[in-house]
């Protein structure tokens, strides 16, 4: 029997279209190829491919999807919850197109790494049954005061401090301690909800990534607040 040359494991990565998400995402992919001998693609949106021309790394592949936006990105949005609407919407057709192209090719996507920002990137790699992996680019603390807010552990308006939040040893003493959006309440509302939407679907994810710094985040419980 003719022997056939196994496949080497295809990671697709989907960052939100910013530089504070794309970095992380890039050299994580990196890390995934020179560490552990996958095949990365990273997927950015058109605009930014197209105005800021991204400099090839022989272990990284680039690729594209939309946000809707192609000329102009979100410049060319009437607002921030028009660009995300459009976003999820281009995103997930133009997803769906990305996979579909590399999976009728000599190397398939095998998971699909998304910004948990885009949680509906997830619900796209569910329907060619890929696994998939959230990834919380920003702070692990930053991400499980927000997951507190979302579940109802933390009620806003936060009234009076310090305030004691489970699972996190240190307390928060005033409001600039708190994430950006609850620290300035009612700034964009949109955006508030798009960080509390991370977790509308994390436990479907086949895996949780979170980008930190174990000696900095030791005291926030990762396990408790994803099984909360």
């Amino acid at each position: 029997m003719e022997n056939k040359k196994r496949c080497v494991p295809h990671v697709l990565a989907v960052p939100y279209p910013s530089q504070g998400h794309i970095n992380p995402t890039l050299q994580f992919c990196k890390r995934l190829s020179s560490c552990y001998g996958l095949k990365t693609t990273l997927a950015t949106t058109l605009f930014i491919s197209n105005t800021f021309n991204p400099t090839p790394f022989p272990s990284v592949q680039f690729d594209t999807i939309s946000d809707g936006f192609d000329s102009g990105g979100f410049s060319h949005a009437a607002s921030v919850a028009d660009y995300l609407s459009r976003m999820e919407a281009a995103g997930s057709k133009t997803l769906a197109e990305l996979i579909t192209r590399h999976n009728n090719s000599s190397n398939p996507i095998d998971c699909v790494i998304y910004d948990a920002f885009l949680p509906w990137a997830l619900d796209v790699a569910k329907r060619f049954g890929i696994a998939g992996a959230a990834f919380f680019t920003q702070a692990c603390t930053v991400n499980y005061v927000y997951y507190c807010v979302h579940h109802g552990l933390l009620k806003l308006p936060i009234s009076s401090f310090p305030v004691a939040v489970d699972g996190l040893r240190s307390l928060l003493r005033r409001l600039e301690d708190m994430p950006s959006f609850i620290g300035v309440e009612g700034s964009y509302p949109a955006y508030f909800e798009m960080v509390l939407s991370q977790f509308s679907n994390a436990r479907e994810a086949d895996f949780v990534l979170v980008n930190s710094v174990y000696e900095w985040e030791e005291e926030v419980n990762i396990n408790s607040w994803l099984r909360t």
